[in-house]
């Protein structure tokens, strides 16, 4: 499964050149990794008031072409890979206009419960678990 969030660039988004900083990127990915999941029929604070969260432990985003004040950006979300306890989420930010695509990247997470110690989900909500492995199919 893929995930298509839009987002119009702001102009808070951007420097003095109207080019978007290379920080909001990550901001950006966390949107569509949140509607990804939303996709799964479970919001983050579902998630949380089930007892689990899904830290960041990694980020990496490589830049190919600048954003601009007011473009129309797609973030297309889909999950790189999961083995029950961590899941790592690709994601590319594309320019609508000419289908550019300006930066792509990875996020990586583990399952923990609340007080941050990690989970196999599979063992612990296996229809979530069960979920994820068929949004990878499709």
């Amino acid at each position: 499964m893929k995930s298509e969030t839009k987002l119009r660039v702001r102009y808070s988004e951007t420097d003095q050149m109207k080019i978007v900083h290379h920080s909001e990127y990550v901001k950006w990915f966390e949107v569509g990794r949140t509607d990804y999941i939303r996709a799964l029929d479970k919001s983050y604070g579902e998630i949380e008031q089930e007892g689990f969260y899904l830290p960041v432990i990694g980020v990496q985003v490589a830049y190919k072409a600048p954003a601009k004040y007011e473009d129309l950006v797609t973030i297309e979300t889909r999950i790189h890979s999961y083995n029950g306890v961590r899941i790592k989420f690709h994601y590319k930010a594309i320019r609508d206009e000419d289908g550019a695509v300006l930066a792509e990247g990875f996020t990586e997470h583990c399952w923990t419960t609340t007080d941050m110690r990690p989970v196999k989900l599979s063992r612990h909500w296996p229809d979530l678990h069960q979920k994820i492995l068929d949004s990878m199919r499709s």
